[in-house]
């Protein structure tokens, strides 16, 4: 079965707009953190950096994961339907399945990260006067872009529509029915 429609992220085109995004990101969580918690203050310290390297890559970890909770927990795919790993040509990671998850159930999966990598750790940073976390959640929400993307024109999609997360690039293949040639995958 053809899917009727493919959103497709073009790597090329949208990682600029993603660089200026973290950047708006950073500068402007930073003012808020400075105006809310520390006035006046800014500093570095080795053991800032170090916590901020590994929680990124940790929280980066954790935001595909969180996709793939989404994929289970809102599109009730099984377990062993799930992928994940890093591509390297593309400089992503990737979480994906090969089953296909209704419309409203994609959309969650795709913000389902955002909101707990990169939202959640925003307020606990503030909460918790941790410039390095607020730092952290405006990065994890620029790295969010792409899923945000994603989510945007799947709303212009029908509700009924079921989708499928393409294994090796990030593309959504949309499908107007069920596609029958993954009903005996099931």
């Amino acid at each position: 079965m053809t899917p009727t429609h493919i959103i497709e992220l073009k790597m090329e085109e949208i990682a600029p707009k993603a660089l200026w995004f973290n950047v708006f990101l950073l500068a402007a969580f930073a003012a808020a953190y400075h105006f809310l918690n520390e006035p006046l203050s800014f500093y570095f310290s080795l053991s800032g950096i170090l916590l901020f390297l590994i929680g990124y890559l940790l929280l980066i970890v954790a935001h595909e994961i969180f996709h793939l909770i989404g994929f289970v927990v809102f599109g009730k795919v099984p377990v062993s339907s799930l992928n994940y790993g890093l591509n390297l040509k593309l400089g992503i990671a990737y979480a994906t399945t090969n089953k296909p998850l209704p419309n409203h159930a994609m959309r969650k999966a795709l913000l389902l990260p955002f909101w707990m990598t990169a939202a959640l750790p925003t307020v606990i940073g503030f909460w918790l006067d941790s410039q390095v976390l607020v730092l952290l959640g405006a990065m994890l929400t620029a790295g969010a872009f792409g899923d945000f993307i994603m989510y945007k024109e799947l709303r212009k999609e029908k509700n009924a529509a079921w989708i499928i997360d393409d294994p090796s690039l990030p593309r959504l293949h949309v499908y107007d029915q069920y596609p029958e040639h993954n009903k005996s995958a099931d």
